[in-house]
């Protein structure tokens, strides 16, 4: 999964729009029954994702790129590697300052990933997590459009915290949590051969701080807070949001 966060300048390098990957970005009013859309869905092997660690084997192992070197030695890496790249950009990325009016965190074992989402709601508040679901078991990675097969349900809750998977030897999690306007939706889609996704969308409806070089605005063809930025999660990201504002 490319990076598609808000601090994604295209200055990195510039994305090619006819990259499918890029294909999980959409418009708000996209979002009505019968509406299709092209979407990329990444299927991965959850089956050999890197391990999670206890929180007691994760606070063992410095997270920090000042250790970069030492660490690659650790996990028998070569300086220089496709690996050394993928880890160094995950480090700089947990190092990043969050954006105005945004929380953010790396987690790299279970309980922290609790216990930091858990300061993002408030000590003494429940949450429940969601992902989106591929209902067939057979299904790969595939570009194709998608119909939206019932009406989109709004989970009207008003902070979510979104956690991504970043390449690294073992689990890490990026998360991230915008004050602003953001809406959450369950999508129920129905691909052209057939495949059924019940799908997480989420749409930034403010996003008047994010870099204008942002991938969004290039594959959507808008610009910082004129219009909001909708996608999709891919089935391994995480989801975050109080129980109560559960809609089954």
């Amino acid at each position: 999964m490319k990076n598609m966060h808000h601090h994604h300048s295209s200055s990195e390098s510039k994305p090619d729009l006819n990259d499918p990957e890029l294909q999980i970005f959409f418009r708000v009013d996209d979002l009505k029954l019968g509406g299709k859309l092209p979407i990329y869905f990444p299927i991965k092997d959850l089956s050999s994702a890197p391990p999670l660690l206890s929180r007691e084997e994760a606070d063992s192992i410095p997270f920090s790129s000042a250790h970069l070197p030492k660490l690659l030695e650790r996990f028998s890496i070569s300086d220089g590697s496709p690996q050394a790249k993928a880890m160094e950009t995950t480090l700089n990325h947990c190092e990043f300052e969050p954006m105005k009016g945004e929380s953010k965190f790396c987690a790299t074992s279970l309980e922290s990933l609790l216990d930091s989402t858990r300061s993002v709601f408030g000590s003494k508040s429940e949450f429940k997590v969601a992902t989106t679901i591929h209902l067939n078991k057979n299904s790969t990675s595939l570009l194709q459009n998608y119909t939206i097969v019932e009406n989109p349900i709004e989970i009207p809750a008003p902070r979510i915290v979104g956690c991504h998977p970043l390449p690294y030897p073992y689990s890490v999690f990026y998360c991230h949590s915008q004050e602003s306007d953001n809406k959450l939706f369950k999508v129920s889609l129905m691909g052209e051969n057939g495949w059924r996704v019940e799908a997480l969308g989420i749409c930034h409806m403010d996003t008047s701080q994010w870099d204008s070089d942002h991938v969004a605005f290039l594959v959507l063809n808008t610009q910082p807070g004129k219009s909001p930025v909708c996608h999709f999660f891919p089935a391994d990201n995480l989801v975050w949001f109080p129980s109560q504002y559960e809609t089954m």
